[in-house]
């Protein structure tokens, strides 16, 4: 049995592991030429995951009994276009998948369904005459990995940030939407036969002093019992209205101080940034392994169970320079991101991140001084033997 994998990153390193327990032979398509999950398939192909065509005449080619992906949102359509073409499983449809990861559809369907969410416009231009209220959140329609959102103060900014998302969008188009002030939570379900199954909910912290949208930790507990509630119905709520019945589901809403919920946006995936391994962590739950039993129509069982009280997820970015060793990260549950002689160029997006690692503690404190102590710890060597890692990104308090 074969089985291609759609994207290279840490997460799919953990997909390719389970295929394997599964004897599938893994072939792994990735536009880049040593993406980290490379050296753990049987086979890499250099290819964009989002060149439809390409991957079906690969998976013709190859003769392939399964087009997979995980932790990530674009590579979706591609599964489910091609799979849906070739006849091939796949748990989610090309018009579902389209409703989940296009902005605009997502937004479009959010409302029509009364589930909360900022006012919002559609850009195709530069051209935007609104009375939505400053700050703004600009986003391209179909990207990933937080890839062209900025929060603008005013028109200069918008203008600029206006050019920017279209760029990065394949269809060429935007969205505006009005910021909510408040914290963003991460929530992360799998949706069982129509029933949305709540599995965790983080903060996400987000890099400071910029309009940039860096996430550097996520952070858990969150939420308590009562608003625990107003999530899982929301979770369910968005089950029904886009009709989803088998999946793993991410939900991304801000809190804010008057205790409301507004959803940004949401993805039939995994949580991604090695959120199937702090779900495990804190639930006991291989997330991972649910997911492709599930898809094989293997039995699965998803219990959970909490089993920390704190815990903390921390992403390293780092300073331009060539990337050539971790130091002080094998004591670590930690993850690597970037392979051995990657060039860093910046640290803005989600797929800047060098390494993660990921902290549990029983007391809220406790978190933070581990936080502390390790940050100081560890390095990102350069060719050099320079560290280049942004310590400055980690939040000396949570």
């Amino acid at each position: 049995m074969k089985a291609i994998v759609l994207a290279g990153g840490a997460d799919q390193i953990a997909l390719i592991h389970e295929l394997k327990n599964k004897n599938y032979e893994t072939i792994l398509i990735d536009y880049y030429d040593n993406p980290v999950a490379k050296f753990f398939a049987d086979k890499h192909i250099v290819a964009d995951t989002l060149d439809i065509e390409k991957v079906k005449n690969i998976t013709k080619y190859e003769k392939v009994d399964l087009i997979i992906t995980a932790c990530t949102d674009q590579a979706l359509l591609t599964m489910a276009k091609a799979s849906e073409e070739l006849n091939l499983p796949c748990y989610i449809s090309y018009e579902t998948a389209l409703n989940v990861t296009n902005k605009l559809h997502m937004k479009q369907l959010l409302k029509s369904n009364n589930i909360p969410t900022a006012d919002y416009l559609i850009i195709k231009n530069n051209e935007l005459y609104h009375n939505l209220n400053y700050p703004l959140v600009v986003k391209p329609a179909d990207c990933n990995s937080s890839k062209g959102v900025i929060k603008c103060i005013n028109k200069n900014e918008l203008n600029d940030a206006l050019t920017n998302a279209i760029n990065y969008s394949r269809t060429k188009t935007a969205i505006v939407e009005e910021y909510k002030f408040g914290k963003e939570i991460s929530v992360d379900f799998f949706v069982n036969n129509g029933e949305a199954i709540f599995l965790c909910a983080t903060s996400t912290m987000k890099k400071k002093n910029s309009n940039t949208f860096t996430i550097t930790q996520s952070y858990y507990p969150i939420l308590t019992e009562e608003q625990e509630t107003i999530v899982k119905n929301i979770g369910q709520n968005i089950v029904n209205a886009f009709k989803l019945v088998n999946t793993p589901l991410l939900i991304q809403l801000i809190l804010t101080e008057q205790n409301e919920f507004f959803v940004l946006e949401f993805s039939a995936r995994m949580g991604g940034g090695s959120k199937y391994k702090l779900i495990e962590v804190l639930t006991g739950l291989n997330i991972m392994k649910i997911y492709v039993d599930f898809i094989l129509n293997h039995e699965y069982n998803i219990k959970t169970k909490k089993r920390i009280n704190y815990a903390s997820m921390n992403y390293i970015y780092c300073y331009n320079g060539i990337f050539n060793k971790l130091l002080n990260f094998d004591d670590l549950i930690y993850f690597q991101y970037k392979s051995i002689g990657t060039e860093i160029k910046k640290s803005e997006t989600s797929s800047d991140r060098v390494a993660g690692f990921l902290l549990t503690a029983d007391t809220h404190d406790e978190l933070i001084i581990k936080t502390n102590e390790i940050n100081k710890k560890i390095k990102v060597l350069d060719n050099f033997g320079n560290d280049i890692a942004r310590h400055d990104l980690i939040e000396e308090t949570l």
